[in-house]
């Protein structure tokens, strides 16, 4: 009986500290999550105050003239939102229901960019530099992260340049529409150069010889700083 006695109280100590264990375990995980995910919410507040910022740049530049429109900072300020889903989209992953919605509201946001540059190029009778991206996830195009990091340094190189990154899987009917508008296959990394749809990973040298127009440019702008 005394045996008995003492394999229960075993029993019952053990079970508490598994219950200790388990419960600080779920707390912390709870904890964690719940700051998390508090994080992506100001992140999520901040991409929204940014998107309407933007949205009222559009409406200001429409109307202004050719020397504040090349001097805007709204490029630099899609580059900043776009990294401010990066993370978002890390954080929660590319399926979550609020990235892809913050994705589709960006993708939107670039391509009234777009449509507003090439209007103040004819306004202004300039010729836009840009290039449209069009990417997939790794496990679709391998080679989409390398050709990323390309325009990337390419877009520090030349200033002037805007480049427009679009995720090709996208539920959008205006990113459709533009895909197919401009003819860009599933080929995957695409680029849009000149008018003219490149596939496959693009060096900057492989860039550079496909658009003369951005060497030019970069002489303009030595010749300016000066």
């Amino acid at each position: 009986m005394q045996h008995n006695t003492i394999d229960w109280k075993k029993y019952i100590f053990t079970f508490l500290i598994t219950a200790i264990i388990f419960g600080t375990a779920i707390y912390l995980s709870s904890y964690f999550s719940n700051k998390k995910v508090a994080e992506i919410r100001g992140i999520q507040d901040k991409i929204a105050v940014d998107i309407l910022s933007s949205e009222t740049q559009f409406s200001l530049l429409a109307e202004s003239s050719c020397k504040d429109i090349d001097n805007t900072s709204l490029s630099k300020e899609l580059s900043s939102l776009e990294g401010k889903l990066s993370i978002a989209e890390k954080d929660r992953g590319t399926d979550n229901s609020e990235v892809q919605y913050l994705k589709q509201y960006y993708a939107l946001l670039e391509i009234k960019d777009y449509l507003l540059m090439k209007k103040v190029a004819q306004k202004c009778n300039a010729e836009p530099l840009y290039i449209l991206y069009f990417y997939s996830t790794p496990d679709k195009c391998p080679d989409c992260e390398k050709e990323g990091y390309v325009l990337t340094k390419l877009r520090e190189t030349y200033p002037k340049l805007r480049i427009y990154s679009f995720d090709y899987d996208t539920n959008l009917s205006a990113l459709q529409t533009l895909i197919e508008v401009h003819k860009i296959k599933s080929t995957l990394p695409a680029l849009l150069i000149n008018e003219t749809p490149q596939y496959e990973f693009k060096s900057i040298e492989d860039i550079e010889k496909l658009y003369p127009q951005l060497v030019k440019s970069l002489a303009t702008t030595t010749v300016n700083a000066r």
